[in-house]
């Protein structure tokens, strides 16, 4: 996303005027899509206090599955779309994705990994002897690269691109150059989930 292409004018602009413009307004996140993530920490805590394997693999496995759903989705399918987009079609569509993805990844990430980690504990893989031990290691150092993308990167660029989209007049550049962040980090968690999985089985077959 270059950043002439995001200054492209607006919808509506005036010949050789500022960019027509309507921002978004409201709260960042629909009050609808809270339910989301009270649910999911609702079933996790639950499992936790019942100390229930099936229900912490239920949520490990099918969380974990759908994150890495969306970030290969959003790193492999959605951002070279949307790079390719015109800037009045990529706004309107970061306007609709972003706050649901606001509220979506972070909890797919949070019950995925406090689920894998409930798992490894009663399984013993926390205690297992060296060489064995190497795979968790591997396994932790992917988990490291996940959680950062998901919450040092993801979730800043996401909340950043929406904090400027509620602006009269937002920097289309950076939203842009946000937006393509957001794609290649999404691309990096999706694999890593994917090798973390590798890892997991052969842990199993122990």
């Amino acid at each position: 996303m270059t950043d002439t292409a995001m200054a492209a004018p607006m919808p509506g602009a005036a010949p050789g005027g500022p960019p027509a413009y309507e921002a978004m307004t409201g709260p960042l996140v629909p009050t609808k899509l809270l339910a989301i993530p009270a649910i999911a920490l609702a079933m996790l805590i639950t499992g936790i206090l019942l100390n229930a394997e099936w229900a912490l693999g239920f949520l490990h496995v099918g969380f974990g599955a759908v994150w890495t759903g969306f970030d290969l989705f959003a790193g492999f399918m959605v951002g070279p779309v949307l790079k390719k987009l015109d800037p009045p079609m990529r706004v309107a569509f970061m306007k609709r994705y972003g706050p649901r993805m606001l509220v979506v990844m972070p909890t797919l990430a949070t019950i995925t990994l406090a689920a894998g980690f409930q798992l490894a504990r009663k399984a013993e893989f926390l205690t297992m002897p060296y060489p064995r031990h190497w795979w968790l290691v591997g396994s932790f150092a992917l988990v490291g690269v996940m959680a950062t993308s998901a919450f040092a990167i993801l979730l800043p660029s996401n909340l950043q691109v929406l904090m400027e989209l509620k602006k009269p007049q937002p920097n289309f550049a950076l939203v842009g150059k946000l937006s393509a962040r957001y794609a290649t980090f999404a691309a990096v968690a999706g694999v890593s989930q994917l090798v973390t999985l590798i890892i997991m089985t052969r842990l199993a077959s122990f």
